[in-house]
């Protein structure tokens, strides 16, 4: 199965990726078919670069794009990228994690400690 990638370059710190096309099994360092790409996250703003017809062919012949490129490539303007990118169903939205932080405190409030209820314990004889 082929699938279109990020093979890590550059330097310690400075990551720069090249967006290949290569068999699964092949180890991510490994050979590739074809490089389709670049992308430098270390740069402001960050710098994607792809040609988007190659890309389209390796689609049209079955390779499958791993979910960051899918990503990348929908930011990028690609359309199907949907298909390939999946949502977790345990993530909460970011209005449901807002929610539920703004009444943590609230519900954190301590009871009254036991000390306070006059509730002694005598020693055992």
């Amino acid at each position: 199965m082929l699938r279109i990638r990020l093979q890590r370059t550059g330097r310690e710190n400075i990551p720069t990726y090249r967006i290949v096309v290569a068999e699964k099994a092949r180890p991510v360092k490994g050979k590739y078919l074809e490089i389709l790409g670049f992308y430098l996250p270390a740069r402001t703003p960050s710098v994607f670069e792809h040609k988007a017809e190659r890309i389209q062919h390796w689609l049209s012949k079955g390779a499958i794009p791993s979910e960051t490129i899918a990503r990348l490539l929908k930011r990028a303007g690609v359309e199907g990228m949907d298909k390939f990118m999946h949502t977790y169903t345990k993530k909460k939205s970011k209005k449901e994690a807002s929610a539920e932080a703004a009444a943590a405190p609230a519900a954190a409030a301590p009871a009254a400690p036991a000390a306070e209820s006059g509730d002694t314990k005598a020693p055992a004889a």
